[in-house]
């Protein structure tokens, strides 16, 4: 998920005390990798499930976090850089200035109760419909159970901002971007901002 606060990315601010939920990556592991970009077909449809819980699924974890932070992002899913994975990282803060920072592999929402359904609807930008923004209604509380990257059975949960970059990536992960969610009108707008735009880090262009 892109950030429409344009602001330096947490990680590069030595002086903010900010409130840490989880383990910063070591980055120095990682290598960046170009963005796939709407029309790439693995972005349309649901990826595989993870099934080996092994040092490639690690490397995997460090590259998607290095290219997350390359393209200034708050979240990525592993067929945003061409990987046919469920899997998704994160550095992202919720509204209350929280940053929360990990990974889930093989992630499923949680259905919400009805008394948690309140909705959200502030702009949303991804990393693969570089430059475009456009308003999108989201429950403004998510959940998330999956892995680790060890097979550790997981939960995540999350408000305001962060619910948002919970939701985004997992439907990532299903086939679905958060364009396919807006009016036909909205979509359209937004593909008119990418086409107009120039991203700011490396994409894989479609052929």
């Amino acid at each position: 998920m892109a950030d429409e606060h344009e602001h330096d990315h947490p990680e590069q601010d030595e002086t903010a005390e900010q409130r840490v939920v989880g383990e910063l990556p070591d980055v120095s592991k990682g290598t960046a990798r170009p963005i796939t970009v709407f029309g790439n077909p693995v972005l349309h449809r649901e990826v595989a499930t993870v099934t080996a819980f092994d040092g490639e699924l690690a490397a995997l974890v460090d590259d998607m976090f290095v290219s997350m932070y390359a393209a200034d992002g708050v979240g990525l899913a592993a067929n945003q850089i061409g990987v046919d994975l469920k899997v998704f990282v994160y550095d992202c803060p919720d509204d209350e200035g929280v940053r929360h920072v990990g990974h889930v592999v093989n992630p499923v929402l949680e259905e919400l109760p009805a008394g948690r359904r309140a909705l959200d609807d502030s702009a949303e930008g991804c990393l693969s419909v570089p430059t475009a923004y456009m308003e999108l209604a989201r429950p403004d509380f998510a959940a998330v159970t999956g892995q680790d990257k060890d097979g550790n059975p997981i939960r995540v949960e999350g408000t305001g901002f962060f619910a948002r970059c919970l939701q985004h990536e997992t439907d990532h992960l299903y086939g679905y971007l958060y364009i396919d969610r807006l009016s036909k009108r909205d979509r359209k707008d937004a593909l008119r901002q990418m086409s107009e735009g120039t991203p700011k880090y490396a994409t894989v262009p479609n052929d």
